[in-house]
């Protein structure tokens, strides 16, 4: 996946988390509803920025960006552990 790639996946999970936000206002889905799916795009993003910032960082040093991966939810997760 590419920077634009990336890029275009981390603003189509916020259009959908703003898209979420109108149907619960709207009473089309439930507050349960909205937050297990506000839960997985915020995993989701977590995932699209760290491998962003990481090829952004191996560019810097003149690693090729293309052999970073995603890393999984839960490691991404955990950084913070």
């Amino acid at each position: 996946m590419d920077d634009k790639t990336v890029l275009s996946r981390i603003h189509g999970l916020v259009d959908e988390e703003h898209q979420l936000r109108g149907q619960l206002s709207r009473g089309e889905i439930s507050s349960s509803e909205e937050h297990a799916r506000l839960q997985e795009l915020e995993v989701a993003l977590d995932q699209c920025w760290d491998l962003l910032r990481r090829r952004r960082a191996a560019r810097e040093v003149g690693n090729n960006p293309d052999a970073e991966q995603a890393h999984s939810a839960g490691e991404v997760e955990g950084y913070l552990q």
